[in-house]
């Protein structure tokens, strides 16, 4: 991108350079996280590094960059851009068995923005858990449309995460403290 180029795109969004460039590439850390794909048994759901990075992303910028890396996310995924897991794109993604949870990550990048915010280890864990437990929501409401069963999302489409996200929530508390040594991470 030409300098022009980052220049009205900071003005189209009120962003300065800098700011645009970190949830650029927040987004493109997401995006990569996406493709280590884990397929789950008996689940259309498979395991990923994405919960990990959305909730990452939102405490290091904060809950509005953080849920702006987000939206270009998605944006990029539905413009055709190979960013979802396993590189899919497009938006059946979004319609389909993960639609709910990638719909949710906005949203979980904000809370967690907003929880892990000038806090320290305990902050962060919280945010972290806040924003995980809206990924899971969020898909889980989505699996439960397409499932027409609730109990069946859920087991499908949570139960099978807990634990190893359980440690993806730690993980992302200390890396949220390990990011944003003395910044401020409300903005």
């Amino acid at each position: 991108m030409s300098r022009a180029q980052t220049a009205a795109a900071s003005q189209v969004f009120g962003m300065t350079a800098g700011r645009l460039v970190s949830v650029l590439a927040a987004a493109a850390a997401v995006a990569l996280s996406a493709q280590v794909v884990i397929p789950m048994p008996l689940s259309p759901v498979p395991f990923t590094l994405q919960g990990l990075a959305v909730v990452v992303v939102g405490g290091v910028l904060g809950p509005r960059l953080g849920a702006a890396a987000l939206l270009a996310y998605l944006a990029a995924g539905l413009a055709g851009l190979p960013v979802f897991a396993g590189g899919g794109s497009g938006v059946a993604r979004l319609l389909g068995p993960t639609g709910g949870y990638l719909l949710a990550f906005p949203v979980a990048a904000a809370l967690t923005g907003v929880i892990a915010a000038r806090g320290g280890f305990w902050r962060a864990l919280a945010g972290a858990a806040t924003g995980m437990a809206a990924i899971f929501a969020g898909g889980a409401a989505q699996l439960a449309l397409l499932t027409g069963d609730p109990a069946v999302a859920a087991g499908v489409g949570v139960l099978p995460f807990l634990l190893v996200d359980g440690v993806k929530i730690v993980l992302a508390a200390l890396l949220v403290l390990g990011f944003r040594p003395g910044r401020r991470a409300s903005r």
